[in-house]
């Protein structure tokens, strides 16, 4: 019988998944600068359902060095995928899809010598990059406004942010900035999952050289006055404010359980007998070390969405108005606003943790303050029809008071300022942070001064936390003295300080209140002159524009530490000669009663005389150019987590 002509194949050891081996092919080392893939190569690539995480590896472990001597591949896989988008072929552009949103995601992410001109040869080649990326913008765009499927175009959207993110320091965003994707992108914002994906996108793009150029979706951002489309953008950032927020609740609730059988039990030694509550599962709360660690990597990379609220609120009036105005989201229980303080809460709470949380929390502070800067919006954060219970951070002591009942969200944001500057004192201090938080103070302070309005709140708390504030700073003035933002600091605490102590009759509820201010001025007041050896020498540069008081203000650093050291002797002499006559009827020294002390309190302020303080109330609005370098390190901050938040 004749041999057969065919011949047994010996089985494999393993079997891999096709799409692995032309992984292989592609990105092995070619000798020829131009490997030739032909269409049956790439039909096959494209129709095959991508191994995300394999491809992520490889490329991972490819060095740049590899990648440049590779670059024929790269450009014709780029080509490509492009091609494939653009044709709109069921299977072959979500795949294509996928493969850019990872190799984009990593390949931009890699350290270049020449970001700009290696990037483009390894997508484009510099005699193709223009027509190479006008194809790719218009295939991304057509994609996200007729792609059919929802997820196709939340899928164009993330290539968009993997491009945008990883070549953010080049000129291949400028693309973007050519054509523009705001309306597509608005038609995509329905979807309660990945809504915020385009808008996170417009962000990232108004941000790109917004003060080397005039940015074209800052000026969209500036004219949109779509209502509705306004009402999904914030709801949206609500429910992600919500769960960013509950990511820190996990890892430490801190709302103290209610009145239960077995809690009292427990308390009194008798938890043997507490009814068995095996059907419900418990957490294992992480040790100490362990949410260090988890509390260091929060907020989740989410939180880049925090960078287009603040630009949407600067510049868009509708926005702002919506935002706090939004009604309560019946399925949370908490309004939008309500959401975004509660997460900033927790941001702040724990903004020492790490550079990030610093910026972030500084980001919100300054969203606050523009708001606040709104005479309009100023008025409704004080209203009670707008009244709402906020869960506020209580993980760490001190803790701020309970208050289940709805309140004014101006009561709240004085709660967040107090919390921000109780649980960040460190030896180096975030000085432009807590410049921030002392800001939102004396927009508060001066709306209730100008409008002459009775607040109720727990102002002795404000007043044990600034004056907190003034021991930390004269104790430590060695370690902060050479900050370059100081000055602004110094003047931002005392504009809060003395605007209290000299007008706080007008917007106090009542005087017991007041008293109290005093009375704490006075036990501090051998602080003073310390404070003010410390610190009344500093140096203004004039080309500075404080960020709390108004430069014109009649009332200098210096006045104001005199104030408030006549009000200390003042009422410390009269307090030390009403201890004398008291000791005078009796045996040794009398220590006063707080009644005597509130009654002689009051009996000082006919003879007390200060100097003139006027402008206190007055502030400089909010202009971006003056913090340029805030503003551009929080969207280089975005930029990194929107790129790892498509990546993940």
């Amino acid at each position: 019988m004749d041999a057969s002509p065919l011949t047994r194949q010996n089985r494999p050891g393993s079997f891999q998944p096709k799409i692995h081996l032309l992984y292989e092919q592609l990105f092995e080392a070619h000798d020829d600068p131009e490997p030739d893939f032909d269409d049956g190569f790439w039909r096959e690539f494209f129709l095959l359902r991508p191994d995300k995480a394999n491809l992520r590896r490889r490329l991972e472990h490819t060095s740049v060095d590899d990648l440049l001597q590779i670059q024929g591949a790269t450009q014709q896989l780029f080509r490509q995928a492009v091609a494939r988008i653009n044709s709109g072929n069921g299977g072959a552009d979500e795949s294509a899809l996928d493969t850019l949103t990872v190799f984009l995601n990593i390949v931009l992410a890699k350290r270049y010598t020449n970001p700009s001109s290696e990037i483009i040869a390894l997508l484009a080649g510099l005699d193709q990059v223009d027509t190479c990326f006008l194809h790719f913008v218009d295939a991304i765009e057509s994609v996200i406004r007729l792609g059919g499927p929802a997820e196709i175009r939340q899928k164009a959207v993330e290539v968009a942010i993997a491009l945008t993110a990883g070549a953010y320091q080049t000129s291949l965003v400028s693309y973007f900035t050519h054509r523009d994707l705001f309306p597509s992108l608005m038609t995509n914002i329905d979807d309660p999952q990945h809504g915020l994906r385009p808008i996170l996108l417009l962000g990232l793009l108004a941000n790109y050289n917004k003060f080397e150029l005039r940015n074209p979706y800052r000026l969209r951002f500036e004219d949109f006055v779509n209502n509705a489309a306004i009402q999904k953008i914030i709801l949206g950032i609500g429910s992600v404010c919500s769960r960013s927020r509950d990511l820190y609740v996990a890892i430490q609730e801190d709302i103290e359980e209610g009145w239960t059988l077995s809690n009292t039990l427990k308390y009194i030694g008798l938890g043997v007998l507490a009814p068995s509550r095996s059907s419900t599962p418990t957490r294992n709360a992480p040790s100490i070390d362990d949410s260090k660690e988890l509390f260091y990597t929060l907020p989740e990379t989410d939180a880049c969405i925090l960078l287009p609220v603040y630009d949407f609120t600067n510049a868009n009036k509708l926005f702002a108005n919506t935002f706090i105005t939004h009604p309560v989201d019946t399925s949370k229980n908490e309004t939008p606003f309500s959401a975004f303080l509660s997460l900033t809460s927790y941001i702040l709470h724990h903004a020492y943790r790490s550079p990030r949380s610093t910026l972030y929390g500084h980001l919100n502070l300054i969203t606050i303050r523009i708001l606040l800067e709104d005479q309009s919006l100023c008025t409704k954060v004080f209203s009670p029809d707008l009244s709402i219970a906020v869960r506020l951070c209580r993980q760490r002591p001190p803790f701020l008071p309970k208050t289940s009942t709805s309140r004014p969200l101006a009561a709240t944001l004085l709660d967040i300022a107090i919390d921000t500057i109780t649980h960040n004192l460190r030896r180096r201090l975030s000085v432009p942070l807590y410049i921030a938080t002392l800001t939102i103070l004396h927009r508060l302070l001066s709306y209730l001064l100008m409008t002459r309005t009775r607040f109720s709140y727990h102002w002795p708390l404000l007043w044990q936390t600034l004056l907190s504030l003034l021991r930390f700073l004269t104790t430590y003035a060695d370690s902060i003295r050479h900050d370059p933002d100081l000055p602004a600091l110094i003047d931002s605490f005392l504009a809060v300080l003395s605007l209290a102590v000299c007008s706080g009759d007008i917007f106090l509820p009542d005087n017991d209140v007041y008293d109290d201010l005093f009375y704490k001025i006075v036990e501090n007041g051998h602080l003073l002159p310390r404070f003010k050896s410390a610190f009344s020498h500093l140096s203004r540069p004039s080309t500075v524009t404080p960020t709390t008081m108004d430069p014109h203000a009649s009332a200098s650093p210096t006045t104001l530490i005199d104030t408030l050291t006549i009000v200390s002797d003042h009422f410390t002499s009269l307090l030390e000669e009403e201890k004398g006559k008291s000791s005078t009827f009796s045996s040794g020294t009398k220590n006063l009663s707080p009644k005597e002390v509130s009654r002689v309190i009051r009996k000082g302020y006919e003879s007390l005389r200060v100097p003139e303080t006027e402008g206190l109330e007055r502030w400089v609005r909010w202009r971006e150019v003056d913090e340029k370098g805030l503003v551009k390190k929080a969207g280089r901050q975005a930029v990194e987590d929107a790129r790892r938040l498509v990546g993940s």
